[in-house]
């Protein structure tokens, strides 16, 4: 999921990637209660026009269950409006 958000933004904001990149390239890791959860909190960031992907588990059943979401890289400002009430995995 991260590498499918840093692909996306890079050929669309290449100025944040490279600050991203120059800064540390930080990344944490967050819980969400269930799969609709996950589905909220990627509504959310696209509504604030961040980058947000979602892997899918495939193989368990006929319908593909969001199972890991990545969000930014963003400004941590606008990245806590979408997940900070979430606890640390």
């Amino acid at each position: 999921a991260t590498l499918a958000c840093y692909k996306a933004l890079k050929a669309r904001n290449t100025k944040l990637v490279s600050h991203w990149e120059r800064i540390g390239q930080a990344k944490i890791a967050l819980k969400a209660k269930n799969e609709v959860q996950l589905i909220e909190l990627e509504t959310a960031a696209k509504r604030l026009d961040l980058c947000a992907r979602a892997v899918n588990q495939r193989g368990v059943s006929e319908n593909p269950r969001p199972v890991v979401l990545a969000v930014g890289p963003a400004p941590v400002e606008l990245v806590n409006m979408v997940t900070g009430k979430l606890r640390l995995l």
